[in-house]
């Protein structure tokens, strides 16, 4: 039964183009994915997603003629980074409003169940 391979390609360990492993995938293969994953195909759905898959694989391997050796590993394409107002203190003059809303409460504060 043939089963995809990918060798790991990076800075570190080149792999040349040339030695790259890229094997088919056949209906047997897509029949056993579906069953760890517990989905019941159709023969047809198994043929749609043999398709698909081997599809997939063959885009893989166009990637893999691009010279990425000059390329740094990233976790994504673009720069994200989270942007968050300080957390200052700020407060409420109309505490009473705030507490009145609450389902119980203890003087000032709001009584929350016990967890431990």
């Amino acid at each position: 039964m043939p089963n995809a391979q990918f060798p790991i390609r990076n800075s570190q360990f080149p792999i040349p183009n040339s030695q790259l492993l890229i094997f088919m995938i056949d209906r047997e293969e897509v029949r056993k994915v579906a069953n760890l994953a517990r989905l019941e195909l159709t023969p047809e759905e198994e043929e749609q997603f043999t398709g698909q898959l081997n599809g997939i694989l063959d885009y893989f391997e166009q990637l893999s003629e691009l010279d990425t050796s000059k390329v740094q590993p990233t976790t994504r394409a673009i720069d994200v980074s989270n942007v968050m107002r300080s957390d200052d203190l700020q407060p409420f003059a109309n505490r009473d409003n705030i507490l009145e809303g609450a389902p119980d409460r203890d003087g000032e504060f709001f009584k929350v169940p016990k967890i431990m």
